[in-house]
């Protein structure tokens, strides 16, 4: 051991939360320009790519919230629906 102290459970859930909501924006913008891409007609290899990357980020992404215990991935994927409804929000006011 490194003698470095493990967060508490109610800080780890926490952080996570806050992973979730930040690693949402980051995803739900990739959707916004998936969309734009292929509002283009500029071809198929960049939304495809971002489209792979996303599914592939969430997946790892949510793993590892998973093997830090249930609360920590609860909280994760709350924060990421948080994101969700913020991404909504502004894409009805832009569209």
């Amino acid at each position: 051991m490194t003698g470095v102290p493990l967060p508490s459970m109610p800080e780890l859930a926490v952080a996570m939360g806050l992973a979730g909501f930040v690693f949402g924006l980051f995803y739900f913008a990739a959707v916004q320009r998936t969309a734009a891409l292929l509002a283009a007609r500029r071809g198929w290899r960049g939304p495809l790519a971002l489209t792979l990357g996303r599914i592939a980020g969430a997946a790892i992404f949510l793993a590892f919230a998973a093997k830090l215990g249930g609360p920590s991935l609860l909280s994760a994927f709350l924060g990421f629906l948080l994101a969700r409804a913020v991404a909504l929000r502004i894409a009805g006011r832009t569209g």
